[in-house]
């Protein structure tokens, strides 16, 4: 009778603290499954997010391909830019579709236009590659503008070492434009170097450097630098401008 006594008391203290805690234990389940589940769909829904994001841009890069911008095919770019950024925003697909929109900017001659859209992602862009190419744009901008001492300050920081050849290149630029030969053409020279030691082709930096007329300090060095004509490919990872 003890022993019954016993279990009745175990079956009872069970239904006691089922009563007590049962609920909770039923939510805490039902709460982790929905977890597990709003985890799941979460996930789902960022890569189909980026998958859109993805189709967008390459819209975007294939309408705008080609050096010679159709007039009549800017007003859908320009709504797609604006399409990426409105649903896109905190991707790196919006960085690259703000780099193009200033590209369509400079294409309708409003240079100021482009500067306003280089600028947020040349101080704090999503990617150090994509911000490092902001500001080399937003440099050879302000070296068209006759700003060449402002575009020298844009290249101070913030361009990352695999786009060092494209740096020294427009440093070079901003100092032709404010008619400091010699250190145009050194800065002109570093950038051969760089693409030769990084096996990036540089078009037209030769012929710059051949147009100052000035003799280059280091005749194995120009042998050098010439071969860089004979490159095929430039390395933009498709975003050149």
């Amino acid at each position: 009778m003890a022993e019954l006594r016993t279990e009745e008391e175990q079956v009872e203290a069970l239904k006691r603290w089922w009563k007590e805690n049962g609920l909770s234990l039923v939510a805490g389940v039902a709460l982790a499954a929905a977890g597990v589940l709003g985890w799941n769909t979460w996930q789902g829904y960022q890569e189909n997010q980026a998958t859109a994001a993805s189709m967008r841009y390459q819209q975007l890069v294939n309408l705008t391909a080609g050096n010679d911008l159709d007039e009549a095919q800017l007003p859908e770019a320009r709504a797609l830019v604006e399409e990426i950024v409105d649903e896109h925003g905190k991707t790196l697909y919006a960085d690259l579709a703000r780099l193009m929109d200033a590209r369509l900017a400079v294409a309708q001659g409003d240079l100021a236009g482009a500067r306003e859209r280089l600028q947020p992602l040349a101080d704090a862009g999503s990617d150090d590659y994509v911000a490092g190419l902001a500001r080399l744009r937003l440099a050879r901008l302000l070296v068209a503008e006759g700003d060449a001492d402002q575009a020298l300050n844009v290249l101070q920081s913030g361009v990352p070492e695999a786009l060092a050849a494209q740096r020294a290149e427009v440093r070079g630029d901003a100092y032709h434009a404010l008619e400091r030969r010699e250190e145009a053409a050194t800065a002109w020279r570093e950038a051969l170097r760089l693409a030769e030691t990084n096996e990036q082709p540089l078009y037209g930096v030769q012929l710059k450097l051949d147009n100052l007329g000035l003799e280059s300090p280091d005749p194995e060095g120009s042998a050098l630098e010439t071969s860089n004509l004979d490159t095929t490919s430039h390395d933009n990872r498709g975003l050149d401008a």
